[in-house]
């Protein structure tokens, strides 16, 4: 099963699917609104930077014609197609309204994608004890034995590590649990899930091993854990 997101990492917002390649992140983009198009939970906002006009998306937010707005955490995608609007975007960029206007958006977390909207959290050394069960895994063992766990259910139990809340529905979490390296990044495993948690807690995540998932621009990933229930 693909990504949620056939997309970016992705995204699809609202429905729509995106096949981008995504620039270096930008710190934020400023900018008068031109134009305001709401779907269910975002707003797209066409906007007149120093630059030239662009397309912005951002949580659902009651921004009008004429606002100035500032945009963070912005992330630049190419060919993304809306299917809320039935349109397609040769370029966007994804954030949050920053400023006065991050008050106007909806408590929902972050457009950005999910790897570069949040950093690791120094947490220290990380040591956690093995999940118990037939199903339990370690991060490593999740990483290396893929192919042997593919389409099944397993359970981990790991520290959070970074943590992106309510991007398009799903949380995103990476955990580690001390297994592992960081040279050959068998040490951190992502999660998707509906549950929430936060940065530093140790949890016990129950999903289904996929693999060789590849979101196309770049996007693929060895390995992920969807479907993911958070036992703590």
């Amino acid at each position: 099963m693909k990504l949620l997101f056939a997309i970016i990492l992705m995204f699809c917002i609202s429905g729509g699917w995106c096949a981008e390649m995504p620039a270096p992140q930008l710190a934020s983009i400023k900018g008068e609104v031109l134009e305001v198009k709401d779907v269910d939970n975002y707003t797209y906002l066409r906007m007149k930077t120093k630059d030239g006009e662009t397309w912005a998306a951002v949580n659902k937010a009651p921004v009008k014609k004429g606002a100035e707005v500032t945009v963070e955490n912005a992330q630049t995608m190419y060919n993304f197609t809306s299917k809320s609007l039935n349109k397609t975007f040769d370029k966007i960029i994804f954030g949050t309204l920053g400023g006065a206007g991050a008050n106007l958006a909806n408590a929902g977390g972050s457009m950005a994608m999910p790897h570069a909207a949040a950093k690791v959290v120094d947490i220290g050394d990380v040591k956690v004890p093995k999940a118990e069960g037939p199903d339990a895994q370690t991060v490593a063992d999740i990483v290396t034995k893929r192919t042997e766990l593919k389409n099944k259910t397993i359970l981990v139990r790991g520290k959070v590590v970074k943590y992106n809340s309510g991007i398009l529905g799903k949380n995103w979490v990476h955990i580690r649990d001390g297994s592992g390296s960081a040279t050959d990044n068998t040490n951190d495993v992502l999660v998707t899930t509906t549950d929430m948690t936060k940065a530093g807690d140790v949890v016990v995540v129950r999903g289904v091993v996929h693999t060789d998932v590849d979101l196309g621009s770049g996007y693929a990933y060895k390995v992920l854990v969807e479907e993911a229930k958070i036992l703590k």
